[in-house]
C-alpha cells in the first residue's frame, strides 16, 4: 500500500515539474470563471460582487472556511460541494506544488552557479577562486565601512558550490568559460562597476582580462593579480583600463631585512580590517589649480589623513609619492592617501582650497 502511494506521489510531482506557470494559472482562471458562473446561475447573489467572490474564493476552495460567505440555496450548495472544492482543491496543492518547486530551484541555481544575473549593474565581479585569498579579499571589500553598498559576484569555471553561501553580500555563478561572451553575459559584465581577475594561473588571467577590457563599461576598474611579473607589464601594454600587479614577496622580504618593521607597515596599509589603510580619491570641482601643500594640511585637518602621492589617473600612471609641496594638483587627479577610514569627495570642500 504504502509502494503503491508513493508511486502515485512521484508521478503527481513529475506532472507538476512539466506544468507550465501559464497553464495553472489558465486552469485557475478557468475555475474561478465556471464557478462565478455557477454561482450566477443558481442566483447567490450576495457571493457575485467582485471583491466578495475572490475572498470567498479562496477561503472556500482552500477549505478553510469561514462560513461568513456561503451558498444558500440548494444548487449553489451542490455546485461548491461537488465541483468547486472538489477541483479547486486539486488545483490549490498544483499551486503549491509549483510554488515550491520555483524556491527549490531559484535556492538550487544559487548554490550550484546556474542563475543568471544578467539584471544585475554596479557589481563587483570576481574572476576566479581560490580557497584562502578569495575569502581575504572579500573580508578586506565588506570591512571598508564607507564603500558603495554593491553586490559582489563570485564567477568561477569549474565545478563546485558556492563557498560563501552564508554571506548575504556575495553571490555565485558558475560559467563555462571566462572568455565566452555569452556566458559572460550572464554576469552583466557590461555593468560592472569594479572587476578583480585572479585566474588558475597567470596565462588564465592574462586571457580572462584581455577578454573583458573591450566589455566592460568605460567607467569600470579593472585589476588582475599576476605571479610573472612580464604578464603583468605585457597586459598594461595592450589594456589601459586593466590595473595589473604581480607578487612582491621578495620586494617585502628584503626591505624588512634592510629596514625591520616594513613588513608591518605594507600589512596596515593594505588592510580595512584595522589601523591607517590607504585610499585613493579623484580631485573634485576646483576650477584652478592647487598646491600640493594645501592639499596635504587641509586632508590632515579636516580628516587626519596623510597623502602620500598624486597619480595622473586611477591606473596609477605618473604616480608621483611625496610630490613637492609647490606641485600643481588639477580636477581630476588621484590622490593616494593614509587614513583611518574612507574620505568621501562630498565630504572635502573644494572650493574652499582655491
Amino acid at each position: 500500500m504504502n509502494l503503491v502511494i508513493k508511486k502515485i506521489l512521484v508521478a503527481i510531482r513529475r506532472h507538476i515539474h512539466y506544468v507550465s506557470w501559464t497553464s495553472v494559472v489558465s486552469l485557475v482562471a478557468a475555475h474561478m470563471l465556471l464557478t462565478w458562473v455557477c454561482l450566477f446561475a443558481a442566483k447567490e447573489t450576495e457571493l457575485l460582487a467582485i471583491n466578495q467572490f475572490i475572498y470567498y474564493y479562496i477561503v472556500t476552495t482552500s477549505t478553510v472556511g469561514y462560513g461568513d460567505l456561503s451558498p444558500s440555496s440548494d444548487w449553489g450548495k451542490l455546485f461548491v460541494a461537488l465541483v468547486q472544492i472538489p477541483i479547486g482543491l486539486a488545483l490549490f496543492g498544483v499551486v503549491l506544488g509549483k510554488v515550491g518547486q520555483s524556491i527549490t530551484g531559484l535556492i538550487k541555481a544559487s548554490m550550484t552557479g546556474d542563475k543568471d544575473y544578467s539584471g544585475q549593474s554596479e557589481h563587483i565581479l570576481i574572476f576566479g577562486y581560490h580557497p584562502s585569498r578569495t575569502r581575504k579579499m572579500i573580508n578586506y571589500i565588506l570591512a571598508d565601512n564607507k564603500r558603495l553598498e554593491r553586490r559582489i559576484l563570485l564567477a568561477v569555471d569549474e565545478q563546485m558550490t558556492h563557498p560563501f553561501s552564508d554571506n548575504p553580500h556575495v553571490d555565485f555563478v558558475r560559467l563555462s568559460s571566462f572568455t565566452d561572451v555569452d556566458e559572460l553575459k550572464r554576469v552583466a559584465i557590461d555593468g560592472a562597476d569594479k572587476v578583480i581577475v585572479d585566474g588558475n594561473d597567470d596565462d588564465h588571467t592574462f586571457t580572462t582580462a584581455l577578454k573583458i577590457s573591450r566589455l566592460v563599461h568605460s567607467s569600470c576598474h579593472i585589476s588582475a593579480y599576476f605571479l610573472d611579473e612580464s604578464k603583468s607589464e605585457m597586459l598594461r601594454e595592450h589594456c589601459k583600463n586593466v590595473e595589473s600587479t604581480s607578487s612582491k614577496s621578495v620586494e617585502i622580504l628584503v626591505r624588512s631585512m634592510q629596514d625591520p618593521g616594513s613588513s608591518r607597515i605594507q600589512e596596515e596599509l593594505l588592510s580595512t580590517l584595522h589601523g591607517d589603510t590607504q585610499f585613493s580619491l579623484e580631485v573634485g570641482d576646483i576650477k584652478q589649480n592647487v598646491k600640493f601643500e594645501v592639499l596635504f594640511f587641509h586632508f590632515k585637518k579636516q580628516f587626519d589623513a596623510t597623502i602620500l602621492g598624486v597619480a595622473h589617473n586611477r591606473i596609477g600612471e605618473g604616480l608621483d609619492l611625496n610630490p613637492p609641496l609647490e606641485m600643481e594638483i588639477k580636477q581630476g587627479d588621484i590622490l593616494h592617501y593614509m587614513s583611518v577610514e574612507r574620505v568621501l569627495s562630498d565630504e572635502v570642500d573644494w572650493q574652499s582650497m582655491q
